[in-house]
């Protein structure tokens, strides 16, 4: 048996599993199909034509641990989740994040506080994204990719499987650490392959490609192609594969 707050309120045919929990104020749209075993806290806002399938959790509340650098305590938005997006099996999304309509969360993945993903995105299986990252619109974010907060990828870049960053180039020690976390940034149309690395602060350049393997120590251009560890300019992107010659590019 679910268990619903007398507060939340939900739309005209949305149907819920079984042994729901849904919090004070929750508010779910029209024609929304919620799955098993769902935990939607305090103040969420899903919108119209969303799925959510079983065990996924929306606006947790973040942990903070005592010697946590990027972790706050402070009040938190409510989770709002577009109309149309689609929520696999197992997720986490925290208090404080915003999801816009049509975006793919698949199975496992966890989206942290203080996230923004755009239009149109797909987020993978077991994607990690952490706190304060934005992501953009028509993003592909591919299988085990993970995200360090303070990021910024821009609209229509890729990320395939395995994809990882930093922002801690003193891995945890000394109070230096403190004055130079920063993230990652991809502009627009960035392209990393399989396994890449990423190190702190570095920016991908727009319609760049970072070949699978390749560790990045350094920007990068925009329309080249680097690769290696570390990573090097190894070519020219080809004109035929630019984001504006793409027949679904707008």
């Amino acid at each position: 048996m679910s268990q619903i707050a007398a507060t939340a309120q939900i739309g005209e045919n949305t149907i819920l599993g079984a042994f729901c929990v849904l919090g004070e104020s929750v508010t779910i749209g029209s024609d929304t199909v919620i799955g098993n075993h769902v935990i939607i806290h305090d103040g969420s806002i899903i919108g119209n034509g969303v799925r959510i399938d079983d065990h996924t959790v929306i606006g947790k509340r973040p942990m903070k641990a005592a010697n946590s650098a990027v972790t706050s305590e402070t009040d938190l938005s409510p989770a709002t989740i577009g109309d149309r997006c689609l929520i696999g099996t197992g997720v986490v999304i925290y208090a404080g994040s915003s999801i816009e309509e049509s975006v793919l969360v698949a199975d496992l993945a966890t989206v942290r506080e203080d996230v923004q993903i755009g239009e149109q995105t797909i987020v993978g299986r077991g994607v990690a994204i952490e706190n304060k990252c934005r992501i953009g619109r028509y993003c592909k974010l591919e299988t085990n990719a993970y995200i360090t907060a303070y990021s910024l990828i821009e609209d229509y870049v890729f990320l395939a499987p395995g994809v990882l960053t930093s922002n801690d180039n003193f891995m945890g020690r000394t109070e230096e650490r403190f004055k130079h976390f920063k993230g990652v940034t991809v502009r627009r149309g960035g392209r990393l392959g399989v396994g890449s690395v990423i190190l702190p602060g570095r920016e991908i350049g727009s319609d760049s490609v970072v070949a699978g393997g390749s560790v990045v120590t350094k920007d990068t251009e925009s329309r080249q192609i680097v690769a290696g560890t570390p990573a090097r300019y190894f070519g020219d992107v080809l004109e035929e594969q630019l984001l504006e010659r793409q027949n679904w590019f707008d």
